[in-house]
């Protein structure tokens, strides 16, 4: 029997090129390459100090990187160099093709907005006026992140963290980005709430085919979301693979004593 042949990837959404940055002598992160593609999700592990949290600045346009290159493959343009586009333009992707959950809500969250205007203030950033199909959408999202709509005209400082954090996920998904930034998306929370907002969030990166990029120090996270894992230690990518094969069979001394420090906990 002749076997099938292989299905060709599709290309890369985003690859980042030998991308370093330093604050002064200490290093953030050095030389750090990867790539993901439409529909991945890349988890990326590591102690507090490891440089994670740097790497995802500097990829999500929160940080300016010291060297190296972030080609986006723009729905309207083709791939393109992040780093060379204008402000407005960068401002103009952030809101309609990118997603960035916080790992405090109140750092993605307008706290003086209602929930439903927390919403629909995306869709209205990308030309939707229409006030009532906007209500209509934020409302439909507040349902998906499982937010009563009795709750719609409350602020967010009258939430729990964890209705908070729901909330900042549907402002986020409510356009339908190619492509989400998560940082420690269930720090903080407690572990009941964290497994229903896990729950919540595969089910809706898988519902619309979001490709995302999750930095966190919980492998429990990256086991149920992530399809490939980094792991990082001192500003290194130090082993990388299959997120099961990673955390089943690690090789690096560093991987296997996280792993290790999981199981024994």
């Amino acid at each position: 029997m002749i076997p099938a042949p292989k299905r060709a990837l599709p290309p890369p959404l985003l690859s980042v090129n030998g991308v370093s940055r330093s604050y002064g002598k200490q290093l953030g992160c050095q030389d750090i390459s990867f790539s993901v593609r439409p529909g991945e999700v890349l988890g990326i592990v590591g102690e507090s100090g490891s440089g994670k949290s740097t790497l995802l600045a500097c990829i999500s346009g929160r940080l300016q990187p010291d060297t190296g290159s972030l080609v986006y493959d723009m729905k309207d343009r083709g791939p393109v160099d992040i780093l060379a586009l204008s402000e407005p333009e960068r401002r103009r992707l952030a809101r309609s093709e990118w997603g960035i959950v916080h790992q405090n809500p109140r750092d993605g969250l307008r706290m003086d907005f209602t929930a439903g205007g927390n919403v629909g203030e995306r869709p209205m950033a990308i030309g939707a006026r229409h006030y009532g199909n906007i209500r209509s959408e934020a409302q439909n999202w507040l349902e998906k992140v499982e937010i009563d709509l009795s709750r719609t005209d409350d602020k967010p400082k009258t939430f729990s963290g964890g209705m908070q954090q729901r909330l900042q996920i549907a402002r986020n998904l409510v356009t339908r980005p190619r492509l989400v930034f998560m940082d420690e998306p269930t720090g903080g929370l407690d572990v009941s709430v964290q497994a229903r907002l896990l729950d919540l969030l595969r089910g809706l990166v898988r519902e619309l085919g979001i490709a995302a990029i999750i930095v966190t120090h919980d492998l429990a996270v990256v086991r149920l979301l992530a399809d490939r894992l980094m792991v990082m230690q001192r500003g290194r990518v130090i082993e990388e693979g299959l997120t099961d094969q990673v955390l089943d069979d690690p090789h690096h001394p560093y991987t296997q004593l996280l792993v290790s420090s999981v199981l024994q906990a």
